[in-house]
C-alpha cells in the first residue's frame, strides 16, 4: 500500500526512534475535494486509503496528543483539517480503507490491531505523556483495559465528531454531553444517497432491460413501435421506483411510519405509485395495479438497504427484517410483473 502524496510532506524536527515521521498537512487541496465527490459516488471507494502508521501535524513534541483513527482516507481528511494550528500525532490503524465505526464492528478497529500498531510505531519512546486518544465511535472494538496492561497507553475516548477534537483537547480530554451525541440529520441521510444509488445502479439497468424488451409485447405479436410506445413510460416509471427507494426513502426516513425499513420503503413507494397513477403514468387499471405491486416492491428493498448506513439499527435486527421482508418483496415484484405483462395483452 502506497501512502498517500497529496497531502503529506518531508517534515523537519520530527524524529524518532525510527527516524523521521512524515507530516501531513490540514489544508484540503482542491483535489482533495475532488476526490471526496468521486468516493461519494463510489468510484474508487475502495482504494481510498491511507497507509497506516504514524503521522505528525505541526511539530509535535514528546507531550503533544496522539489520536487515533482508520486508513480510510475521508475519516482521515476530516480529522487532519481540524487539527490546524496543533501540533500533534495522528496513528493510523489499518481498516482495510473501511471508517472508524464499521471498522470497529468488523474488528478490524480493535484492540488487538491498536496494540500492534501502538508496538511497531515505537510510540512509547515518542511521547511521555501515556494517553492516546480515540475517537468514541470506536470504542466498541476496543478493550481500554487490555491495551493499558499491553501497552501501558491509557485510552481516552474523544468526540464523536472529528470537529470537536480543539474543544476537547482544550478542555484537558473533558467531552461535553453534545460531543458525545451522535446526529443523523437529513443533510447526513442525503449525502449518503450518492452511494446507494451507485450501488444499486445494476439492479436499475437490468430491470429497465428486462421491462424495456418484454414491452414489446402485444396481441398480435412482438413489435418495436410497442417498444416505443410503451417504453418510455417503462423507463420512467422504474426511475420513480428507483429514486423513491435509494434517495427519497433515506432522506424522508424519520418522517415515514414504521420501524421498519423495508416498511417505510413500501410506504414511500405507495406515495410515488399514487403519483405516477394521478400523473396519468401507469396505464390501465390492470397496469396501474401491477406498477403499484413493482414500484413498492423496488423502494422497500432499496430503503431497506440503507439499514447499513444508519446510526440506529443493529446486525441483527437488519438480519431479522430481511429474513421478512425479502420474500414479501420478491413476491409483491413477482405478481406486479405477471398483472404487467398480462396488461400488455389486453
Amino acid at each position: 500500500m502506497n501512502k498517500s502524496s497529496c497531502c503529506i510532506s518531508k517534515p523537519a524536527g520530527t524524529s524518532g526512534p525510527d527516524g523521521p515521521v512524515e507530516s501531513v498537512s490540514t489544508q484540503l487541496t482542491w483535489r482533495d475535494h475532488l476526490a471526496h465527490c468521486k468516493v461519494r459516488w463510489n468510484l474508487g471507494r475502495m482504494g481510498f486509503v491511507i497507509a497506516p502508521g504514524l503521522y505528525a501535524v505541526g511539530q509535535p513534541s514528546d507531550q503533544s496528543p496522539v489520536l487515533v483513527t482508520a486508513n480510510y482516507r475521508l475519516t482521515f481528511d476530516r480529522l487532519r483539517r481540524e487539527l490546524a494550528h496543533l501540533d500533534a500525532w495522528i496513528l493510523v490503524l489499518d481498516t482495510q480503507g473501511i471508517n472508524v465505526w464499521c471498522a470497529a464492528g468488523k474488528g478490524t478497529f480493535g484492540t488487538e490491531a491498536l496494540v500492534q500498531r501502538l508496538r511497531q510505531e515505537r510510540l512509547a519512546e515518542r511521547v511521555t505523556h501515556g494517553q492516546i486518544i480515540l475517537p468514541q465511535l470506536g470504542a466498541v472494538g476496543v478493550a481500554a483495559h487490555e491495551v493499558k496492561s499491553q501497552t501501558g497507553f491509557q485510552v481516552v475516548y474523544g468526540p464523536v465528531y472529528a470537529r470537536d477534537i480543539k474543544a476537547f483537547i482544550s478542555a484537558r480530554l473533558k467531552a461535553t454531553e453534545a460531543m458525545r451525541r451522535v446526529h443523523f440529520t437529513c443533510y447526513d441521510r442525503l449525502v449518503l444517497t450518492p452511494v446507494e444509488i451507485m450501488l444499486s445502479l445494476k439492479y436499475l439497468v437490468g430491470a429497465c432491460v428486462v421491462f424495456v424488451l418484454l414491452s414489446g409485447w402485444t396481441r398480435e405479436g412482438y413489435a418495436v413501435r410497442a417498444i416505443m410506445q410503451q417504453g418510455p413510460r417503462v423507463l420512467g416509471n422504474l426511475g420513480a421506483a428507483f429514486i423513491s427507494g435509494a434517495c427519497l426513502g433515506p432522506v424522508l426516513l424519520p418522517w415515514l411510519p414504521g420501524r421498519r425499513f423495508a416498511v417505510k420503503g413500501m410506504v414511500i413507494g405507495f406515495i410515488v405509485a399514487l403519483a405516477l397513477m394521478l400523473a396519468g403514468l401507469s396505464g390501465s387499471s390492470l397496469e396501474t395495479a401491477s406498477w403499484f405491486l413493482v414500484v413498492m416492491s423496488i423502494s422497500s428493498f432499496l430503503t431497506m438497504n440503507f439499514t447499513g448506513a444508519s446510526t440506529y439499527t443493529s446486525l441483527s435486527g437488519v438480519e431479522r427484517e430481511m429474513r421478512t421482508a425479502v420474500p414479501v418483496q420478491l413476491t409483491g415484484l413477482g405478481i406486479g410483473t405477471v398483472l404487467w405483462i398480462a396488461s400488455l395483452f389486453l
